[in-house]
């Protein structure tokens, strides 16, 4: 759903907040990611650095980070869970559609909210082989996917639910 609807008031700020600093963090994730990379190409390709064994382990954790950050983004933005079974829809069969949709969205939020909590207690006391980091920095990657799919999962459908109640029905 493209349309932004008026009225949705708190949530659609921290939303938008939300996903401002979800933009900044993926912007900082690439450039993150691109220090390992960088270095495992340079030292593959000549002699000017060793060959770090750390550089493979910290790249896949900037991966994780940036896919999940990513994904964060276009559920926020509706890119992300959606297939285009009805693309010719009035605004309000869009609007029921996403309500249909977000419904899905959630109980998805909701499994990696759970499960990815369950997920990031399992790595609390563990660290990483390589890079001797705490494994829960990167587990936490999805537990915050599901409350990230959660929030702006549900600024949409009330986007869809305040353009039902405001648009008339059209029977033309």
């Amino acid at each position: 759903m493209t349309e932004t609807v008026e009225g949705a008031g708190p949530l659609r700020r921290l939303a938008d907040v939300y996903a401002s600093l979800l933009r900044g963090l993926l912007g900082f994730s690439v450039l993150i990611l691109l220090f390992p990379v960088t270095l495992q190409i340079v030292s593959r390709f000549t002699a000017l650095i060793p060959h770090y064994i750390w550089t493979e382990e910290m790249a896949r954790f900037g991966l994780v980070w940036m896919v999940m950050i990513g994904a964060m983004l276009a559920v926020r933005e509706g890119t992300h869970f959606v297939v285009d079974v009805f693309p010719l829809l009035t605004p309000r069969g869009n609007a029921k559609v996403e309500l249909v949709a977000g419904v899905f969205v959630i109980a998805f939020s909701l499994i990696f909210l759970i499960f990815g909590w369950e997920f990031t207690e399992f790595a609390f006391y563990r660290i990483s082989e390589m890079a001797e980091l705490p494994l829960w920095m990167i587990h936490i990657a999805w537990p915050l996917a599901g409350f990230s799919f959660l929030v702006f999962s549900a600024q949409r459908m009330l986007d869809a639910a305040l353009l039902l109640r405001r648009q008339p029905e059209n029977h033309a």
